[in-house]
């Protein structure tokens, strides 16, 4: 088995006095994709940003490639090699591509790196190349998703947090993004923990998942198991 790239131990997290998760294991090892799925109100963007260090923590550990990062802010853990995608992608509109790129080179890392993570976004997003000098507030949805993924490739990190990568987009470009997700594992080597609502996408492309009900892991296991799991079919319609 690969090194654990990221584990939760027993987090109990949520905001101020508002508790959301719930003892929550879950374990990503190197280059794997995991999936966390689960109705809406669950707690999986809690989880993510309790990754980042973004909620309020009660108990538990969050570990970084073997490191105690549960009391590190979260600049630091970006510098510590894990970056997140929020739901809804938040790029600045304001600025080109080009200095969307620029701006996720913020770690000392990423800057000694910068060219080679530009050609490896420019290879995986051709558009992006062609609109570099574009506005990217004048880029269509699929587009900015993209630039939203590659921003964050450009922190050069460890393990990607995606969450919601295909919220609001036209189906023929949510199985692009999916196809995406699935390209930068094979070849990109990437480490993902992906939050979708699109569950029989998101097991199609994992290695393995979780599900996440009222802030407590209710199953986990293999992603082409759960995908024949006649309970999770039934509770979000997989066909």
């Amino acid at each position: 088995m690969a090194r654990e790239v990221l584990v939760l131990d027993k987090i109990n997290a949520g905001y101020g006095e508002f508790h959301v998760l719930f003892d929550v294991n879950l374990k990503v090892h190197e280059g794997e994709i995991v999936a966390l799925v689960g109705p809406n109100g669950a707690g999986k963007t809690t989880t993510l940003r309790t990754i980042m260090g973004m909620t309020t923590l009660y108990s538990g550990k969050v570990l970084l490639n073997g490191k105690d990062v549960t009391k590190i802010p979260t600049h630091k853990r970006i510098e510590l090699g894990i970056t997140m995608v929020p739901e809804g992608r938040r790029i600045f509109k304001t600025l080109t591509v080009y200095e969307n790129l620029l701006a996720g080179a913020l770690t000392k890392k990423a800057r000694q790196r910068f060219q080679e993570n530009l050609e490896l976004v420019f290879n995986f997003f051709p558009k992006l190349k062609e609109r570099r000098n574009q506005i990217a507030g004048t880029l269509s949805g699929g587009e900015a998703q993209m630039l939203a993924i590659a921003r964050a490739l450009m922190a050069d990190p460890d393990i990607l947090l995606l969450d919601e990568p295909s919220l609001g987009l036209a189906p023929k470009i949510v199985i692009q993004v999916f196809d995406i997700v699935k390209k930068l594992r094979e070849e990109a080597d990437k480490t993902i923990l992906l939050v979708e609502q699109h569950v029989k996408h998101s097991l199609e492309v994992a290695d393995r998942a979780y599900v996440l009900e009222q802030g407590k892991i209710v199953l986990e296991g293999e992603a082409k198991q759960l995908l024949t799991d006649e309970r999770l079919r039934k509770a979000y319609l997989i066909l």
